[in-house]
């Protein structure tokens, strides 16, 4: 096994490119390549680093003592789905609670050391109260929206998101019912809307209906599957800067994927 390795410092390297080879010892079936990248201390560096090691999926590992630039690691790695490994940050975390001294004197300094984590924490506390509609009130904060019919993954894919660190919202469309009012105030790049083929979902649907006992009404039948299908369609073609994905016979990473290249796309 082959694992291309890209090592980021805003010094010379060595002292992350020593702490790669000490774990590596553990780790001996894997044939590691290692890209060492010194004195980076611009975003622009570390946007065109991340995006080479996404073309040759591999993995970042850096000892940046920004926070700044850290978070901004972190956030490139979240677009590009990458995996950022910092070694400093947590270092510095452990020195300020062991010393009982915050750096820099910063009211907070502790909480932003940890970003990574505490986003992912807070990234699926969000996408678990926004589900399914609820408090839509509070859509503004969330990175992404999903829409679509029930059964189109809006929930698994949420979740599969926001444990990488997007807070996102999903909104049911059910025929006949207008979407709240706050979804068209959102900027058209963070809605994403799903859709399938009427007989896949109806088929989806029937599984559903039988594991509740059959009393899920027309919900499973192929006439209302595509009346409300076509439903969402027209609402999505009112609104053509939303984008719209076909969710069938796709696992929910490629979906995620999906989701992630149009991201890239719209932030370039």
């Amino acid at each position: 096994m082959i694992q291309q390795v890209y090592i980021l410092s805003d010094g010379t390297g060595r002292t992350a490119t020593q702490l790669l080879d000490a774990a590596l010892v553990q780790f001996t079936s894997v044939d590691v390549v290692k890209h060492v990248r010194p004195k980076v201390r611009r975003e622009d560096q570390i946007r065109d680093i991340i995006i080479e090691a996404y073309n040759i999926k591999g993995i970042v590992i850096h000892t940046l003592v920004s926070k700044e630039l850290r978070h901004f690691i972190l956030d490139m790695g979240r677009l590009y789905d990458l995996v950022t490994i910092d070694l400093m940050g947590p270092m510095l975390s452990q020195l300020a609670l062991q010393f009982e001294y915050l750096p820099e004197e910063n009211p907070g300094i502790f909480s932003k050391l940890n970003k990574a984590y505490f986003q992912r924490i807070e990234a699926v506390e969000y996408t678990l109260r926004h589900d399914d509609g609820q408090r839509v009130e509070e859509l503004d904060k969330a990175d992404l929206v999903l829409l679509g019919v029930s059964r189109t993954f809006k929930t698994p894919l949420s979740v599969y998101m926001a444990h990488k660190g997007w807070f996102v919202a999903n909104i049911p469309i059910i025929l006949g019912i207008p979407l709240p009012n706050i979804v068209y105030s959102l900027p058209p790049e963070r809605i994403f809307c799903l859709t399938t083929y009427s007989k896949r979902l109806a088929t989806l649907r029937e599984s559903r209906d039988k594991h509740l006992g059959g009393f899920t009404g027309n919900y499973a039948s192929q006439s209302y599957v595509h009346k409300e299908l076509d439903y969402a369609r027209k609402i999505f073609r009112m609104h053509p800067k939303w984008k719209v994905i076909n969710v069938a016979h796709k696992p929910i990473e490629e979906i995620s994927s999906e989701i992630l290249s149009i991201l890239r796309k719209i932030k370039d």
